[in-house]
C-alpha cells in the first residue's frame, strides 16, 4: 500500500489508527506513521470483548454509506493499527473514502 488505501477485486483495503476511549468519536483525517498514511478512526468504546472493534467497523461504514456488514478487520484485531476490509465496488468506494481523508 503507498496511501492509506488498497484495492481489491471486490473490496479495498484501508489503512487506519483507532483512538479507544475517546471522548469525541469521529473519523479525524490522515495520520503520518511509521509505514505510511492511516485513517485515525476515534472511538467511545474500549477495547474488550471486541467492543471497540465493532465500532470501528460501524464507523467506517456509516461514513461510507453502508451497511456496518460491510466492513470487517483483515489485520490487527487487538492493534491499534489495523487493516479494514471495505467490501463493495472500488469505483464507487475509492472517491468517498479520498473525501474523509
Amino acid at each position: 500500500m503507498t496511501g492509506f488505501w488498497r484495492a481489491e477485486a471486490a473490496a479495498l483495503l484501508v489503512r487506519v489508527k483507532v483512538q479507544p476511549k475517546s471522548r469525541r468519536p469521529g473519523l479525524e483525517g490522515l495520520r503520518p506513521s511509521a509505514n505510511g498514511p492511516r485513517l485515525r478512526v476515534s472511538v467511545t468504546e474500549a477495547p474488550e470483548d471486541g467492543r471497540a472493534n465493532r465500532a470501528v467497523c460501524a464507523a467506517l461504514a456509516k461514513a461510507l454509506g453502508l451497511p456496518a456488514s460491510a466492513v470487517e478487520i483483515a489485520q490487527g484485531p487487538a492493534a491499534r493499527d489495523k487493516t479494514m476490509r471495505v467490501w463493495g465496488d472500488p469505483a464507487l468506494l475509492i472517491p468517498k473514502l479520498e473525501a474523509l481523508a
